[in-house]
């Protein structure tokens, strides 16, 4: 469950990045988690989401790429951006972080944007990622 909060964390990051052009050294403060939330995640936790959220900054361009290169019949400007920023917080683990399962990362992408996004969210990124993770594996 750490690794969840961790992954709802750095989604939270990526789209504070995206929507509202906060620095990476910014959303790396993790300002708006609470004390009690940041204490329960622990050092580990807390690790795993700054390396979800700079490893996804590092590499903007080319996880943008691969998922506009899987969008079928869609237009990567119109994108929702819950969608989105679990879309490339999901789409560095596949591409660059080759220890964690993918179908893990999937799941919890799922999960994340079942809780964030809008109703039918999740069948979208289910579609984009599991065609990222059949070009990368």
């Amino acid at each position: 469950m750490a690794r969840r909060k961790s992954r709802i964390i750095a989604f939270q990051g990526i789209y504070s990045w995206d929507v509202g052009s906060i620095s990476e050294s910014e959303v790396l403060e993790f300002s708006w988690v609470s004390d009690e939330v940041k204490s329960n995640l622990g050092i580990e936790g807390l690790t795993f989401a700054k390396l979800l959220v700079s490893g996804t900054i590092e590499h903007i361009t080319e996880i943008d790429s691969m998922i506009k290169k899987h969008l079928i019949n869609w237009d990567f400007e119109r994108l929702n951006k819950v969608d989105l920023a679990v879309l490339r917080i999901s789409t560095y683990p596949l591409m660059f972080q080759k220890d964690l399962h993918p179908s893990i990362v999937i799941d919890e992408a799922i999960d994340i944007v079942k809780e964030f996004g809008s109703e039918d969210s999740f069948k979208f990124v289910n579609a984009v990622l599991d065609n990222i993770r059949k070009e990368v594996q």
